[in-house]
């Protein structure tokens, strides 16, 4: 089959080729570094602390103003998505990216070191809602759901590497060069998406024709299906994979369990690696039996499998299959999610639902691993760390009931029911 999809432009415009599989590619190696970034970050900071001086909470400021910014600015793009391509937001959010990621490495103060960071943070925003509404534009339905999971899997891919490649080359060459050797790729591949990517231009066409930008919005919150699907992406976001999960688990071995340092490096990369397979996996099931069913799914399997892990408590075989199947079942509701997105969200809102589903993502889920981290303190390692994960496993639970309303995401060819 081939790569090269015709599709016609708007009305006065002529046919655009565009490539998919070149799109997704790209996207996704974009995506991967991305990844790749929130991964070292947490490495680089340990010896960045000691060259400039400052305390953990310094850190910690840090990285909650890079996350408020990095969400907050998602909402952007849905109005941006209806004055310029896609392909154009994603290029220049690439080179901002790159540019902030190998400014790191020239910095010579704290202060230098935040603003490069939150430049390549902010940069990096557009990848989620942009990426997957130009991917759900390119794909058919029929194989939306697995071209999200693949973007998504490929995205995990540069979280998985980050412990092995970064941590050795922050020891062997240092964090400078850690930086660039993400800084460096990002503003090539970013150049690549400017240069090869082509898009139709008929879902900013239609989005136009539909109503303005206030009016997208506004109908975002009026779609009954996507309202469920928020509540769901907002309740589940307590227990999410990557950013809730992967912060606590390595915690929870290391303070409350007093698992040694090698050894949590080795549950912790078992941890991440159903990361990638996982999203593929379901993405290839969903195609079959329907993203909603299959989301259900992973919700009931990921809550069991938390609440094995405090059910293990120190029995430590039990802990290391308590954690495989964590990486077998919490990494796939965010593909799954995205791509019922895609199916729910009618085309001429399909980028501010995309926006709006980012924007909660990022700001919900930053304010409940602060909730989590709170618990922890509050009740203490040992009594903290399983209630936490209870009540992980308790949003996922409350999560798989919030999508069971939802009209669409069914099994291939089934009619969406009306009303």
């Amino acid at each position: 089959m081939s790569d090269v999809t015709s599709i016609p432009g708007p009305s006065t415009a002529p046919a655009v080729r565009i490539r998919p599989r070149l799109t997704l590619g790209l996207v996704s190696a974009q995506h991967a570094l991305i990844h790749a970034q929130t991964a070292l970050l947490p490495l680089v900071f340990i010896p960045v602390i000691a060259t400039y001086g400052v305390g953990v909470e310094s850190v910690a400021l840090l990285v909650a103003a890079g996350n408020v910014l990095a969400g907050g600015v998602q909402l952007v793009y849905g109005p941006l998505s209806r004055i310029t391509s896609r392909h154009a937001i994603l290029g220049v959010g690439g080179l901002v990216f790159g540019a902030g990621m190998s400014a790191m490495a020239f910095t010579t103060t704290w202060l230098s070191f935040c603003a490069a960071t939150v430049v390549g943070r902010v940069g990096g925003s557009p990848q989620h809602p942009v990426g997957n509404a130009l991917l759900a534009e390119q794909y058919p339905p029929a194989r939306r759901g697995s071209a999200i999971s693949t973007h998504i899997a490929l995205g995990n891919l540069g979280t998985v590497a980050v412990p092995l490649v970064g941590g050795w080359l922050i020891a062997t060459s240092g964090w400078q060069v850690a930086v660039l050797a993400i800084g460096i790729p990002a503003l090539g591949i970013a150049t690549l998406i400017l240069a090869a990517v082509r898009e139709s231009g008929e879902d900013r066409a239609v989005a136009r024709a539909h109503g303005s930008t206030l009016d997208a919005y506004r109908s975002v919150l009026r779609e009954r299906d996507l309202r469920w699907l928020f509540v769901a992406s907002s309740v589940a976001a307590a227990g999410r994979g990557l950013g809730i999960v992967t912060t606590f688990v390595p915690l929870y071995l290391h303070l409350a369990l007093g698992v040694d340092t090698a050894t949590v490096t080795l549950m912790y990369t078992l941890l991440l690696v159903g990361s990638v397979p996982g999203p593929l996996v379901a993405g290839w099931v969903s195609a079959r039996l329907g993203h909603k069913a299959v989301l259900i799914a992973s919700y009931l399997l990921g809550a069991a499998s938390m609440a094995l892990l405090v059910l293990a408590g120190s029995a430590i075989p039990l802990v290391w299959l308590a954690l495989g199947l964590m990486s077998a079942f919490v990494f796939e509701e965010s593909s799954l999610l995205q791509a019922l997105l895609a199916d729910v969200a009618p085309v001429p809102i399909r980028d501010a639902a995309f926006s709006t589903y980012f924007t909660l993502m990022f700001v919900v889920g930053a304010a409940w691993a602060a909730a989590m981290g709170v618990l922890v303190g509050a009740l203490g390692n040992d009594a903290g760390f399983p209630t936490a994960f209870l009540a992980m496993a308790a949003s996922f639970v409350v999560a798989a009931g919030a999508v069971l309303p939802i009209r669409a995401g069914g099994r291939p060819g089934t009619p969406i029911a009306a009303g």
